[in-house]
């Protein structure tokens, strides 16, 4: 295995695909033919003289490729501050793929990230997934910086606890009146439809596995990958959900939506994980970051 002589051009090859998750749309965004982006890859993986890449649907890197592509993400960062220092295209939009979950963006995190966004020539590229499989993304190379409910740092990466999310379990009065006039028990709950973000959603499935002893498969479940939706569905009386409390509180103030599991409130740890060379704009993104989550997490 030879890291001198890298041919960065085949690594966009190889970002593209990871990133777009498709051969074809990589071509596209490449400005090359699909053929082309496939024989880049190929000429990457004679270099290095194993699989850089997991023919799947959809496409997805090997171990090796991972490490590659986080060194390519951060390659990219150092550039574009080295062009701004010797101001050399001084106006280009710095790229910042960031894996975070649906309901910190839905939150606390656009107002944490936005005096960058307002000082710096910045755009995002939001991955939007569950706290439990956000830092897959970054172990993959496709983000710089995730938000995480893992502890552990990836190798090269820095860990920072920041707090904790806290979840209420709520449901409208009509919802309550339909499925819970006898309480919230094993029976009850057996018939009243719930909602998961996900597959690998495991908050509410959990929950009841624990408390309840019910399976995932014996009672309904919606499964809507949008915070928002959770709480408009749940307003709607279409189900009862876990919700960050972020999000409900107001509605539990109005009486539009009400705790029907006082006594339990779960508490998810949230973790900044970041390269430890990811340049100035990550470092900084990560102090503004941190410093906003520590105020409005319960610690």
């Amino acid at each position: 295995m030879d890291l001198s002589n890298i041919d960065y051009k085949l690594l966009k090859a190889l970002d593209a695909v990871v990133t777009e998750q498709s051969f074809d749309r990589a071509a596209e965004r490449l400005f090359i033919t699909q053929s082309a982006v496939s024989q880049r890859i190929k000429l990457l993986e004679k270099h290095f003289g194993e699989p850089l890449l997991i023919r799947s649907s959809p496409p997805q890197s090997s171990n090796l490729g991972r490490l590659l592509l986080g060194h390519y993400q951060r390659v990219l960062q150092l550039e574009v501050e080295l062009n701004q220092q010797l101001d050399l295209q001084s106006n280009k939009v710095q790229t910042l793929p960031l894996a975070v979950n649906a309901d910190s963006l839905a939150s606390w995190l656009i107002t944490a990230l936005s005096p960058l966004l307002q000082e710096k020539n910045v755009q995002l590229n939001l991955f939007v997934q569950d706290e439990s499989t956000t830092w897959e993304r970054m172990r993959s190379g496709e983000a710089l910086a995730c938000l995480s409910s893992k502890a552990k740092a990836i190798s090269g990466s820095d860990s920072h606890f920041l707090g904790y999310m806290e979840y209420v379990c709520v449901a409208s009065p009509d919802f309550i009146d339909r499925f819970f006039k006898q309480g919230v028990n094993k029976q009850s709950l057996q018939l009243a439809p719930a909602m998961s973000f996900d597959q690998s959603d495991d908050i509410h499935l959990a929950f009841l596995r624990e408390h309840f002893q019910l399976q995932m498969g014996q009672y309904p479940c919606h499964t809507v990958r949008s915070s928002e939706a959770f709480v408009d569905i749940t307003l709607a009386s279409g189900a009862y959900s876990f919700n960050s409390i972020f999000n409900v509180q107001a509605h539990l103030q109005s009486g539009c939506l009400i705790d029907i599991l006082p006594d339990y409130k779960l508490q998810v740890p949230l973790y900044w994980h970041c390269w430890q060379l990811g340049g100035e704009l990550m470092q900084q993104l990560s102090e503004q970051v941190i410093a906003y989550a520590r105020q409005v997490l319960k610690q």
